[in-house]
Parts: C-alpha cells; sequence; structure tokens
C-alpha cells in the first residue's frame, strides 16, 4: 500500500454537502472524513438526527485507504435491496478517496424510479458530491531512532529534505541520537542512504510514535 492517499479535507464534526432533484425526489449527499468505522457510524447517526423525517437515509462508508475493504459498511435504509448502499459503495471505493462516509438522505417525490433509476440516482449524487470535495494527502507516517558519530550530523540534516523527514528530538552525548519521522514510502531508501553516508556505522532503529 502507497504510503500516502486523498482523504476529504474538512474540519472535525464538519462535512460536505450537495443536494439535488430527480423526479421531484429530493436526494441530499452528506460526505465526511471517517478514519474508522466508528467515526464512520456516528456520522451515519448524526445524518439521521438531522433528518429523522426523511423517507430513506440510505449510507455507505469505507473508512480506510482507497479501495480497501476491510473496513466498510453500507445500508439501503428501507429502498429496494441493492439500489442504494451497495452502489453507493461501489462509487466510494473506486473514487480514490480513503476515509470517507456518506450518507444520501431521500424525500419521495411521488414519482418511482425503478431500481435502475434508484441505482443510476444514488450513484450519481455520489459523484456529483465527489467533484466539489475538497481534499488533502493523508501521509502515513514512521519513525526512526538514529544513532550516528558527529561528523555525520551536518550530512544527515542535509539528506533530511529529500527523504521529507523531520527531526522529532534528539540528544547529544558520545555520540548524536536522532528521533525522526518521515513518510512510512521512504523508510527504505532513507536507511540505504544513511548506511551509505555513515560506511554501515549508523544506529537505525524503526520506533512507534
Amino acid at each position: 500500500m502507497s504510503g500516502r492517499y486523498p482523504i476529504p479535507h474538512l474540519a472535525p464534526h464538519s462535512l460536505h454537502r450537495t443536494e439535488c432533484l430527480i423526479k421531484r425526489s429530493r436526494f441530499i449527499t452528506s460526505l465526511a472524513h471517517s478514519p474508522d468505522a466508528a467515526s464512520a457510524r456516528a456520522f451515519v447517526e448524526r445524518i439521521a438526527r438531522e433528518f429523522p423525517d426523511a423517507t430513506h437515509n440510505c449510507w455507505a462508508f469505507a473508512a480506510g485507504a482507497p479501495g480497501h475493504t476491510a473496513a466498510v459498511g453500507f445500508s439501503d435504509d428501507g429502498e429496494p435491496h441493492g439500489t442504494a448502499g451497495r452502489p453507493m459503495l461501489t462509487v466510494l471505493l473506486h473514487s480514490s478517496v480513503g476515509e470517507i462516509a456518506a450518507v444520501v438522505t431521500r424525500y419521495f417525490g411521488g414519482i418511482k424510479l425503478g431500481t435502475g433509476g434508484l441505482v443510476r440516482a444514488y450513484q450519481s449524487c455520489i459523484q456529483e458530491c465527489l467533484e466539489s470535495l475538497p481534499l488533502h494527502e493523508r501521509i502515513i507516517p514512521a519513525y526512526l531512532d538514529i544513532v550516528i558519530e558527529y561528523p555525520f550530523v551536518t550530512p544527515l540534516q542535509r539528506l533530511l529534505p529529500q527523504f521529507e523527514a523531520c527531526i522529532e528530538r534528539e540528544e547529544f552525548g558520545a555520540d548524536a541520537s536522532f528521533r525522526l519521522r518521515l513518510p512510512q514510502e521512504h523508510v527504505a531508501a532513507f536507511t540505504a542512504a544513511l548506511t551509505n553516508l555513515t560506511d554501515g556505522n549508523a544506529l537505525i532503529e524503526l520506533c512507534q510514535a
């Protein structure tokens, strides 16, 4: 898995919303950043409380990296089986956006759409909302504890920007010790570069935050 991917760029407890009218039915689409299944379900419950009089509050979430199905869920909320929740989830999984939850609220307008029409309506609502959703990059961090001799401190500092690494903590004793944070995807290349820079004399340990 890549160490980075797009996620909704929304403040905590905020959401992104669009609305459309399809054959007199009002569809309100709400999207939120949901890094785990618990936050996704809480968002679904929040929207259901906001629109308790709606005909349906159909939902889907994919609370992981784009396309990953380890933490997903969906519901038709009373629509014919397979016409809302799963089609919504399919759009989310193919959107390249991770950690996302969606609720499509429907107020029935008196004209039935049929099963095919419902699938198209719920998918188009998600697609339309995604088009205007602000995004930013989720970078999965890794942490390294390293110990090097003093002559290598300045070369190390020059090496950091190349790997988007930064110093979290430093100590200076017999040798120089650093806690570094960098994107997970750069760990192997950075380790190789530092090993080469220090002629194999650096102590490098992957650690928890």
